[in-house]
This record gives C-alpha cells, sequence and structure tokens, in this order.
C-alpha cells in the first residue's frame, strides 16, 4: 500500500511540473532551381535581426528560429515569401524559385494562417492596381477603393477554414489598420502625383482615425500596419512642433515619441528612427543625448551608443575612410588617394534606388555649374556584381558625367560599413587634404548644396 502511495506521489509531481516552454520555431523547406545558396529569414518586427540558411544541394533547407517575432520574410533571390511562426510552431515552404507563386506550398502547423496570408497578399496585389493610377483618383474614388480591398480581405479571412479564433480578432483589426495607413498616405501621394505638394486633403477625409489610441501595446506587437500608423500620427505631430518652433525634424519626432508613455513602445519606435537617423542628423550630440535620455532598452542602447562612438570620428575635419581600386567605367581602377588636391563630392547609389535616380538631373546641373572648378564629381555605384552590366548601361543610357566607379563589394564594401551607410542615395564632400568636409553633404536637388560650394576656395 505504501508502494502505491508513493507511486502515486511520483506521479502528481510529474504532472504538476511547469512544462518547459519552447523559445524557437522549426523552418523547413524546399526550393527547386534556387539561384541563391542561402535564404534570409527577416524578423517584421526588426528587420535588423535576420538569419541566413544554408540551402543545400537537393534544394532543402532546416533550422530553427529564436526571434522575438511572431510574423517573418523568407528572402531567397528576389523572392520574398511572408509568413506567421511564433514559437512552438513548425512551417514548411516549398516552391519553384523560376515560378514561385504558381508553385508555392505552405505546410506546417499554421498552414491555414500562412496560406491565408499568401492569398490575401495576392488578392491585393490584383485590385490594388497601378499604384500612381490609385493615387490619382479623387478623394471619394480613392476611398471607395480602399474599402473595397478592406472587405475583400475580411471576407478571406472569415471564408479560411482552421483559422483559430484570436488571431481572426488581431487580424481584423490589423486589415482595419491597414486601410487608415492608406488614407493617410493619400494627402502625399497625391500632392506627388499631381505635381502639386501643397494639396491638402478635404478636412472629414480623415474621420475615422479619430479616438485611435496610438498606445495598444498587444495591436502594437500583433500589426505592421498598427505600428506604421502610430509613427505616421507621430511624424504629423513632430511637423507641428517643427512649424510651432522651428526645432529640426529629426530632434522634433524624437521629442514626439518620448511623449510615449508605454515602455514598448517607446523604446521601439525611438530605436528605429535611431538606427537610422543618428547616420543621417546634423545635430549629433543633440539626436544622441535626446535617444540616450529617454530609451530603456538596454540592448538598444548599446547598439545605439556604438554608432555613435564610430560616427564622431566622422566628424568634420576628420581623415576620410578610404577606398582603393574600385573600377572605373572608363576603363582602369581609382582608389581615394588618387583624388588629393581636389575637393570630391562623392554620391554613393546603385541602378535599382529610385531616389538615386531621382536626384541625376540635379546632380548633371550641378557638375555643368562647377565644371571646370577644383572639384571631382564622383559616383560610386553599389550594384551587385550580377548588375554590372547594368551598371555599364546606365552609365551610357543616362549619359552620366563625373567619374563612374562601381564599389568591390556593394552594401558589404568597407569604405560603405566606414561611413556607416545605411541607405541610399548618400553624398559625402571631402576636401583636397583628403578630410571630411561633410560626412552627409546635400544632396543636388537641395539648393544648400550649391551655397555650400560656392563658399569653398574651387
Amino acid at each position: 500500500m505504501k508502494k502505491i502511495w508513493v507511486l502515486i506521489a511520483f506521479i502528481s509531481m510529474i504532472s504538476c511540473k511547469t512544462e518547459k516552454k519552447i523559445d524557437y520555431t522549426i523552418i523547413s523547406g524546399k526550393i527547386e532551381d534556387a539561384t541563391a545558396k542561402k535564404i534570409i529569414i527577416y524578423s517584421q518586427f526588426d528587420t535588423s535581426e535576420k538569419k541566413e540558411i544554408v540551402i543545400a544541394e537537393n534544394g532543402t533547407f532546416r533550422d530553427t528560429l529564436k526571434m522575438n517575432c511572431n510574423f517573418f520574410l523568407l528572402r531567397e533571390d528576389r523572392n520574398m515569401t511572408e509568413f506567421y511562426a511564433p514559437n512552438g510552431s513548425d512551417v514548411n515552404i516549398n516552391y519553384n524559385s523560376k515560378k514561385k507563386d504558381s508553385t508555392l506550398i505552405l505546410s506546417g502547423s499554421l498552414r491555414a494562417i500562412n496560406n491565408y496570408i499568401f492569398n490575401k497578399n495576392k488578392s491585393n496585389a490584383a485590385i490594388s492596381g497601378d499604384q500612381k493610377e490609385r493615387f490619382l483618383k479623387d478623394e471619394t474614388a480613392f476611398k471607395t477603393h480602399a474599402l473595397k480591398i478592406k472587405t475583400i480581405e475580411e471576407d478571406l479571412l472569415y471564408t479560411t477554414a482552421g483559422i483559430p479564433e484570436d488571431f481572426k480578432i488581431n487580424e481584423r483589426k490589423n486589415i482595419n489598420y491597414n486601410y487608415l495607413t492608406t488614407l493617410i498616405n493619400y494627402q502625399s501621394y497625391h500632392g506627388y502625383y499631381i505635381e502639386d505638394r501643397s494639396f491638402e486633403t478635404s478636412e472629414n477625409f480623415l474621420n475615422e482615425l479619430k479616438g485611435l489610441k496610438l498606445e495598444n501595446e498587444t495591436d502594437f506587437l500583433f500589426s505592421i500596419n498598427y505600428r506604421t500608423l502610430v509613427s505616421a500620427i507621430l511624424r504629423s505631430k513632430s511637423d507641428d512642433l517643427v512649424a510651432k518652433d522651428s526645432t529640426e525634424t529629426d530632434l522634433a519626432y524624437l521629442k514626439t515619441i518620448v511623449s510615449i508613455k508605454n515602455e514598448v513602445i517607446k523604446n521601439k519606435l525611438l530605436y528605429d528612427d535611431a538606427k537610422y537617423g543618428i547616420t543621417y542628423t546634423d545635430n549629433l550630440e543633440a539626436y544622441y543625448l535626446l535617444f540616450s535620455k529617454n530609451s530603456t532598452n538596454e540592448e538598444n542602447n548599446k547598439k545605439i551608443t556604438k554608432d555613435y562612438n564610430n560616427l564622431k570620428s566622422l566628424a568634420k575635419g576628420n581623415p576620410s575612410p578610404s577606398f582603393t581600386d574600385y573600377e572605373d567605367n572608363a576603363g582602369g581602377t581609382k582608389s581615394l588617394e588618387d583624388l588629393k588636391g581636389k575637393y570630391v563630392y562623392i554620391d554613393v547609389w546603385a541602378t535599382w534606388c529610385g531616389p538615386c535616380i531621382a536626384e541625376i538631373p540635379s546632380l548633371k546641373k550641378v557638375e555643368k555649374a562647377f565644371h571646370g572648378k577644383n572639384i571631382q564629381f564622383l559616383s560610386i555605384s553599389i550594384d551587385t556584381d550580377k548588375d554590372h552590366d547594368k551598371w555599364k548601361k546606365m552609365i551610357l543610357d543616362r549619359e552620366l558625367g563625373g567619374m563612374q566607379l562601381i564599389a568591390d563589394n556593394n552594401w558589404e564594401s568597407q569604405f560603405v560599413a566606414d561611413f556607416m551607410i545605411k541607405g541610399i542615395p548618400r553624398f559625402i564632400l571631402i576636401d583636397p587634404n583628403g578630410n571630411i568636409l561633410d560626412a552627409n553633404a546635400p544632396r543636388p536637388s537641395d539648393k544648400k548644396l550649391v551655397a555650400t560650394l560656392n563658399g569653398l576656395n574651387l
């Protein structure tokens, strides 16, 4: 009898033990005809958090993901696949790289959700149509079209079998946030396409945003659209601050974020801006001080502090980072050292970069205005090897002037890393001694550039 009670007690101890929580996701699959040697998985909550997984010779891959995120993006060459995979789940992704959308098979423990996401994105792309055509619509037609997309997404959500109720609740709000984000984008996009930047929507156009709470942590963690919406609303508020007391735009946005009381939301928004913004700001000390005084996420603080310390070496008067033997489109190679004795205005760009290409007409005008002066206009492409011919063709097709070089290792080039370039186009001004005049020089389309160059002894 005593042995029976000991056995019962032992079983009770085991059953009362806290079940170990699984803190990873299993990702596997097969990609046929893959041209890439690896896939990259990005966290949609923080795209700087990623994992590379090697594709085996037979096209298969398998690994675990341990990221603080539920939504991910798988990239294989130019193929992108969005999927949902909270800890404890498993996802299997199979397709042919040459015809991904027609061959994609999503399976695993959350296949219903992931097939819904794929079908939603597919139908959204089909009904959204051409972006320019969509944003050229008048307010009434635009809103009608946006509501149609919202209704189709909601219908798909509730007619897809097997989706858990808690996901449906969160996803329905996510769909609505996407609709609201589309509305808030209308003014700037419509103004751009009608070539009237002063365009403003009617007073009641954004009535549906009234009363929207900006500190819903659950929605913030689940919905990328809610995060985008919160950021857009805060930026609008920061514009008012700029107009009111002439605060610099980047500092005004940080000050607006600081008004958020929810620590998770505030820290995320501060970090999202700082990881790029600190490399562009004209007020490094003030920007870093404002960030560091208000961010309470220690991991984020370490990353931004590291960037801040590196950026101090790029201050005016410091020796410029250099590059050696970059291929010259005109023949041979060039190093930065070859250009000593001249001012050098550097344009870091790529053939795939729309904003870079938009600057070309303005750059040509500046080059013409300062032709024959003691300044070298230098364009450095960070295109990959496979786009080498595209780079050479664009130089010819667009009759690009100045000196045209291509970096030795695209984004991974040491020169790009040393200047902490995280977005392009990026413009740099160096003096005849090889020292930095401005690590974030004005763009060619900015009137400040001509004023800056006129102030030099050219």
